[in-house]
């Protein structure tokens, strides 16, 4: 993955756009948008086609060309089937390989936490993401 996407508002908008303009996304209310010329983030809610809806929520450093913050939460209707998110658990040592990305799955979504193997913060996640909830037949 090209990590030039996190160099600035207007390659990640239109990296952002161009990734969701595909066959299984119904429609989608991301936004990505700047309060500085160093900061940028990623918003809304993917709608996809097989019954499933991704709320995320992203904080991009384009100067350092980082995501600083993320979080994505995968839905069917109204229940919440599983999250990532990059909140430290220094202590659970079995998350120690991908500290601090872990996804959030049952039973016990809240505490049953395993390891993100394919998030980070120096490259877009939101192809993995997607191409994850695409791979999901209910």
């Amino acid at each position: 993955m090209n990590p030039s996407f996190l160099s600035s508002l207007t390659e990640y908008s239109r990296f952002v756009a161009e990734l969701l303009n595909r066959e299984q996304v119904e429609r989608s209310t991301v936004a990505v948008w700047s309060e500085s010329p160093y900061t940028g983030i990623a918003e809304g809610e993917v709608f996809f086609s097989n019954g499933l809806r991704l709320r995320m929520r992203e904080e991009i450093d384009f100067d350092a060309h980082l995501i600083v913050s993320y979080g994505y939460e995968v839905y069917k209707r109204e229940e919440r089937l599983y999250w990532y998110d990059d909140f430290p658990h220094p202590n659970d040592s079995h998350l120690a390989s991908t500290f601090p990305h872990h996804k959030h799955v049952p039973p016990n979504i809240k505490h049953h936490r395993i390891p993100a193997e394919l998030l980070s913060f120096d490259c877009p996640n939101i192809p993995a993401i997607i191409d994850e909830i695409e791979s999901i037949s209910l």
